[in-house]
């Protein structure tokens, strides 16, 4: 309700207003290539991972390969399942995963997942004012925007001895309220090898770009264009092309005589648009990560991870490095695998961490 002493009408352009800036930001795309497009399917998964600040291209080697490096699905055993869950924005938004990955014989093995991330309960205040020019709150409604992600992943050893590679099939799926909605397709293309201890990993998303196509309910768009006189009298372009991106990791496993173990990792994710990584020119970025997982008698792990690294320009107009720290925790026992991972710990404000948990799951203990 309006506080005493305000004009109403005044409050009601000032959400609608609102409203269709949330809109135009998520519609409107444009048919030329764009710096950050499908950008949920690059947050990352699994909580062991995540704890890791991502570093793990080169040493997936789980049912969550299928996200980091599909060719590490030929490491599996058997059939694995895993689930994650977090929430981000101070709970605002959800992202939940799930996975599912199997053996088919000694060289090949296949996967699917399933990613949404979404923000439900949105105030939709285009209705507010009736054609008379009341305020009406019963004509506020409520929608949702999310996004969906579903891949599909093969992976295979190549005849040369350490070789393996991987392919992800994508389905995009992305839908805000009765606004708008778009399908996009994509592909990724990964490879690891190893050698005296040592593992390397290459991936690349989006190797063919991903395509993503909008339907806009012109209906709907109508509202937000009279929402504001003046503005938004366009309807959005309805293409959106994703640029792919190249990931190079290396890691590896450090074992000790007590039962214990290191496993260090480092990735260079690169795109071929200018940002504010820390390294960075024209047509490209890179932005590093380091991560570390040290492991007891294969039960207990405990993950650190330093990653994010940007060139951040302050009010006063100098010049400093940011990055993310991140941490975690892991227990394993009898096939079942629970990670936790705290992450954004680099924030000043605590309500924007981000606390992660993620269950993996080999199915074989079903059959013992």
């Amino acid at each position: 309700m309006p506080k005493y002493g305000e004009n109403p009408k005044k409050i009601a352009l000032k959400k609608i207003a609102l409203a269709a800036l949330l809109l135009i930001f998520t519609v409107a795309q444009s048919q030329s290539v764009r710096k950050y497009s499908n950008e949920f399917m690059n947050i990352g998964v699994d909580a062991a991972a995540l704890g890791m600040s991502n570093a793990v291209v080169a040493s997936t080697s789980d049912v969550n390969s299928g996200y980091w490096n599909p060719a590490g699905l030929v490491n599996l055993t058997d059939s694995q399942a895993s689930f994650m869950h977090a929430s981000y924005f101070a709970n605002i938004a959800q992202y939940d995963y799930a996975a599912y990955a199997k053996v088919i014989d000694d060289r090949s093995a296949y996967g699917v997942s399933l990613i949404r991330f979404g923000v439900d309960d949105i105030l939709n205040t285009t209705e507010l004012i009736d054609a008379e020019g009341n305020i009406d709150y019963n004509r506020i409604s409520l929608f949702s925007t999310a996004d969906y992600g579903l891949t599909f992943s093969y992976a295979r050893r190549l005849p040369v001895p350490g070789f393996q590679y991987g392919v992800n099939a994508k389905v995009i799926r992305r839908v805000i309220g009765k606004f708008a909605s778009s399908w996009g397709f994509g592909f990724d293309v990964g490879l690891q090898f190893e050698r005296n201890d040592w593992k390397y990993g290459l991936m690349v998303r989006d190797i063919t770009t991903t395509y993503n196509v909008w339907m806009i309910d012109e209906d709907e768009y109508a509202k937000v264009a009279a929402a504001i006189p003046g503005e938004n009298q366009d309807l959005p372009e309805s293409t959106e092309i994703t640029l792919p991106k190249v990931q190079f990791g290396v890691s590896k496993k450090f074992e000790f005589h007590n039962d214990t173990s290191l496993l260090a990792a480092g990735n260079l994710n690169m795109r071929f648009e200018q940002t504010n990584d820390i390294i960075s020119g024209k047509g490209y970025s890179i932005d590093p990560a380091l991560g570390f997982e040290y492991g007891y008698t294969d039960l207990v792990f405990v993950r650190a991870g330093v990653g994010n690294f940007q060139n951040i320009t302050q009010i006063d107009g100098t010049q400093k490095v940011g990055f993310q720290p991140n941490i975690g925790l892991g227990f394993k026992y009898r096939g079942i695998q629970i990670d936790y991972a705290l992450t954004d710990l680099g924030d000043q404000s605590a309500a924007l961490y981000s606390n992660i948990f993620s269950l993996k799951v080999d199915l074989s203990i079903f059959r013992r």
